[in-house]
């Protein structure tokens, strides 16, 4: 059992916790297979009203594979797909995708090379009156930013413009639900952050219930109202960000979110003994009693621990590793019972490699735990 299993799954979304919105997409013991390989084994999910979830996993854990199957561009093997109150995939039911209400943005946005951006984003109102259409194109143009660029076409727009322009026409028609697969692959590094930024605002003013797939951990972070975490065609943990990246459920989780390293200790009544000192219970998240005289783990992320220059007694191990990042530098240590830990320090704080320090916990929250030799 990790530490994540002590928790209430219910209490993990502070933003929705006045109220119980309305569930408008749930998939149940969904499976997807393609021949003998079995892409997702049995997965369950649901969506709440008006919030951007986000599949975040390594390549080939089956998330683009499980948008595909909300999307209706695949056939589940098993299980049932609801979308707003109704079956869009099992029980006898598939529902072809351009009868789902879906919209979907693409990694390479897809726009029409020989249509303005105006006409682009009217593309999916066909059905409109004249008159309606135009108003809801020159409203979503507003949204996004791009009234003064209606007339241009895809080739005369930037790669953030580009997407501006597939987000407002995935969201023209006023769909159930929007998808985005990797929305922000093909932009380079700065602009991706911007567009982050600039995709959610827009998401949310449009007041759209969003999915996004990615493998990029501070895109999911940043972007989410909660983030599912997938491995192996499983999602491991669902929670807001700051739940599964501050009290992840298994040691996946943990290292997926970001630099992890795992702290061994004994519990003595009201602390943890570890290497580096005691650690109060207090401080610890979930701690039961019961483990009073067992070994654990604790979860130490890079800005946890702070290293500093040390002699003799005093030093608890030697710098190994040592990657100057601009403002920060990340510091590996080899402590001496064998445990390695890293540090994040101001870039003015110089460390040497091979030099001995003292390294001591500074976490201002609680840390997660795990039972030891617990490996996933």
């Amino acid at each position: 059992m990790s530490n994540g299993e002590l928790l209430t799954s219910t209490a993990d979304e502070p933003s929705f916790e006045t109220a119980t919105p309305e569930t408008v997409l749930e998939l149940d013991g969904v499976a997807k297979r393609y021949g003998s390989e079995t892409i997702i084994p049995e997965l369950s999910l649901s969506v709440r009203d008006g919030e951007i979830l986000t599949l975040l996993g390594p390549s080939g854990c089956g998330k683009t594979t499980t948008l595909r199957l909300i999307a209706g561009l695949e056939r589940p093997n098993g299980g049932s797909i609801r979308l707003q109150n109704g079956f869009v995939a099992g029980n006898e039911t598939f529902v072809p995708p351009e009868e789902r209400d879906v919209g979907v943005v693409f990694q390479e946005f897809a726009l029409f090379p020989h249509l303005t951006a105006r006409e682009n984003v009217a593309f999916g109102l066909d059905g409109w009156e004249p008159e309606e259409r135009d108003a809801r194109v020159e409203e979503l143009l507003e949204l996004v930013g791009l009234e003064e660029h209606g007339d241009h076409y895809p080739d005369e727009l930037s790669g953030g413009q580009q997407q501006r322009v597939a987000l407002a026409r995935s969201i023209a028609p006023e769909p159930d639900m929007l998808l985005l697969d990797e929305p922000f692959s093909n932009l380079d590094v700065d602009l991706r952050v911007e567009m982050r930024e600039e995709v959610r605002r827009i998401i949310k003013k449009a007041g759209v219930t969003a999915i996004s797939v990615t493998h990029d951990q501070e895109e999911a972070l940043s972007i989410s109202d909660r983030v599912a975490v997938m491995n192996d065609g499983v999602i491991e943990q669902v929670g807001t960000p700051e739940r599964v990246f501050q009290q992840p459920k298994s040691r996946f989780v943990a290292g997926f979110l970001g630099h992890a390293s795992f702290l061994s200790g004994q519990v003595h009544g009201d602390h943890v003994e570890t290497a580096l000192g005691r650690v109060l219970r207090d401080d610890i998240h979930g701690l039961a009693q019961q483990y009073d005289g067992t070994e654990i783990d604790l979860l130490v992320r890079p800005d946890d621990v702070t290293a500093y220059p040390a002699d003799g007694t005093e030093a608890d191990g030697q710098v190994v590793y040592r990657r100057y990042l601009g403002p920060t530098v990340l510091y590996r240590v080899e402590l001496d019972d064998g445990d390695v830990i890293e540090c994040m320090h101001n870039h003015s704080d110089r460390l040497e490699l091979d030099e001995r320090v003292a390294v001591r916990v500074t976490a201002d929250h609680e840390l997660a735990w795990f039972p030891a030799g617990q490996r996933d």
